[in-house]
């Protein structure tokens, strides 16, 4: 599909302030692939679809995942996780992706994994430092990302990790286990 009509796509499907992040992410996500050596055109396909399924009622994202068997285990945890399976899915039966580091890159970037692609960390690091994220901590996840991605991960999924501790929520194993392997 034509890159103007996957915007276009993903637009359609999404309210105009959740599309208007989807942009930012975008332009933060090509800005990180050319800093750090990565596909730009990936870059920005995986940005633009990482949340095309998060406006779909909880009970559509359940039966996608569902249907998919799971893959990322994400159904046991808060339904906030489930659009990136979801979305992984949408974007490879509606849209015809076929890249496989396109498909990881949406469907772990609100977690996050060990051995992510250079891709899944640029996906996951840009959701969280956008210009639009206001959060206290965003500008130190910023700071990171100008001088290492996997300082940038490592800092983003200990800020998912202590927000998630925080507020008392289940911290998916794969969030733990991408904080774990920025470590290594």
């Amino acid at each position: 599909m034509a890159f103007r009509l996957l915007k276009d796509e993903v637009a359609r499907r999404l309210p105009a302030g959740r599309f208007a992040h989807v942009l930012r992410v975008a332009e933060t996500a090509v800005i990180l692939a050319d800093r750090f050596g990565e596909d730009k055109e990936k870059a920005e396909t995986a940005a633009l679809l990482h949340d095309v399924a998060k406006a779909m009622p909880k009970e559509e994202l359940r039966q996608i995942v569902e249907e998919e068997g799971d893959p990322a285990r994400v159904l046991g945890y808060h339904h906030e996780l489930w659009h990136g399976p979801a979305g992984a899915v949408i974007s490879h039966k509606e849209f015809g992706i076929t890249d496989a580091d396109i498909l990881a890159a949406v469907r772990f970037h609100t977690t996050g994994r060990a051995g992510m692609s250079g891709l899944e960390k640029l996906i996951f690091t840009a959701d969280m430092i956008e210009p639009g994220r206001t959060f206290p901590g965003a500008e130190k996840l910023r700071e990171e990302a100008r001088h290492s991605l996997d300082a940038a991960v490592l800092a983003c999924s200990a800020h998912n990790l202590q927000y998630l501790a925080g507020v008392r929520a289940a911290i998916h194993p794969d969030t733990l286990r991408c904080y774990n392997d920025s470590l290594l």
